[in-house]
């Protein structure tokens, strides 16, 4: 498993509070939103700001690919690496 997928299926569990998961227990590349994992927007702002604490990365909330970038834990972490590189 990537190092930085299992970085933020900890993040999610931790962040979430998300009793009895474990980073196993999550797909890499497993809907995060209402199929799946199952969060709701709540979720997603709360997620938001965690992710932007631990990898200093900003989120356009106007961006059409938001949306895309949220979709799974593999999704996050492609975003996350190109955020990275720039």
């Amino acid at each position: 498993m990537d190092e930085l997928e299992t970085q933020l299926k900890v993040l999610i569990i931790e962040t979430l509070r998300l009793e009895g998961i474990t980073p196993a227990d999550i797909a890499s590349e497993e809907a995060l939103f209402v199929d799946g994992l199952g969060l709701d927007s709540i979720d997603a702002l709360e997620l938001g700001v965690a992710l932007r604490k631990t990898f200093g990365i900003q989120f356009d909330s106007e961006a059409e690919d938001l949306k895309s970038h949220f979709a799974s834990v593999r999704s996050l972490g492609r975003f996350i690496t190109s955020k990275r590189a720039t």
